[in-house]
């Protein structure tokens, strides 16, 4: 999925939710993509990887989790500092952790390279990693953080989260299922996608938008992690610089407005500022095509 093909789909669920009056058809394909859909798509990608696949990724590996325990740990300590017990410090979290390095990442990235396959390696092994953290982090902030225990059951109770651990399961277990069951599975979970991005247009407004809010997730999830990629990683190959440096420095991913909305966890906050940002990468890419470097 293109660029293009991605900000129709967000324009079309606007333009459903102006249409259609009633709450029940976004609810019900909330239901559809996250109990279901991503489910599958989860599973199947995840599940088609082998182990020789994971031990291969290394150096993207291992940034994968620098990038993911500093923009953690940073927003963390922010909200311990700053936000006390408001429910926006989980939100901010898990915003902060889980960056759009697909729909977005993929076509900046191609902007400076002919080969993209290491930032398919950064977003594959993100998603794989960074997917049961934050169902945590969102089932735990959204109960007022009462139980870490409930909030571990509240987590595994997420179709996606579930499918995710056990295909890692058979994958680590050396399990190698049959492409003829793998791939409907891929094929049917494709469509969590489009729907996915469908959903996060019906549910964009901006009347819980701050400045405050888009300034923190900025620095959490971009600026930080740009700054230590370029810092600690400019003496790599081009293509595994390039490739860490974009993934690592995208927007939220709508995965993670998703996750949140599951959980009723300051969505409408969450998907505005996710919405600015990602308008503000596409408007950057937009200028860049424009003046010819992409």
């Amino acid at each position: 999925m293109n660029l293009a093909e991605m900000l129709a789909l967000i324009g079309l669920g606007y333009a459903l939710k102006v249409i259609v009056k009633s709450e029940k058809p976004f609810d019900y394909l909330r239901m559809l993509v996250n109990d279901g859909l991503l489910a599958l798509f989860v599973f199947g990608n995840v599940a088609s990887k082998s182990l020789s696949y994971l031990l291969s990724v290394k150096l993207v590996f291992v940034y994968v989790f620098l990038v993911m325990i500093i923009s953690l740990s940073g927003s963390y300590v922010y909200g311990r500092l700053r936000l006390g017990g408001d429910p926006w410090a989980g939100a901010l979290m898990v915003l902060s952790a889980y960056p759009n390095t697909a729909a977005l990442g993929f076509p900046v990235v191609s902007l400076f390279l002919s080969d993209i396959t290491p930032a398919i390696l950064y977003s594959t092994t993100s998603s794989m990693v960074v997917l049961p953290l934050v169902t945590f982090i969102a089932a735990h902030y959204s109960s007022g953080r009462t139980s870490v225990r409930k909030s571990i059951l509240r987590a595994l109770r997420f179709p996606p989260t579930m499918a995710n651990l056990l295909a890692l399961l058979f994958v680590v277990a050396g399990v190698e299922l049959p492409s003829g069951f793998i791939g409907p599975i891929k094929t049917i979970g494709w469509w969590s996608i489009p729907l996915l991005l469908i959903y996060f247009g019906s549910r964009i407004t901006l009347r819980s938008f701050e400045w405050r809010k888009l300034v923190e997730v900025g620095v959490f999830r971009m600026v930080i992690p740009f700054i230590f990629v370029l810092v600690t990683l400019r003496w790599a190959r081009p293509d595994v610089f390039y490739s860490t440096i974009v993934e690592a420095s995208m927007p939220p991913a709508i995965s993670a407005n998703a996750i949140l909305s599951q959980y009723g966890l300051m969505e409408e906050e969450a998907i505005s500022v996710t919405f600015v940002l990602t308008m503000m990468v596409v408007g950057v890419l937009f200028v860049m095509k424009l003046i010819g470097l992409g």
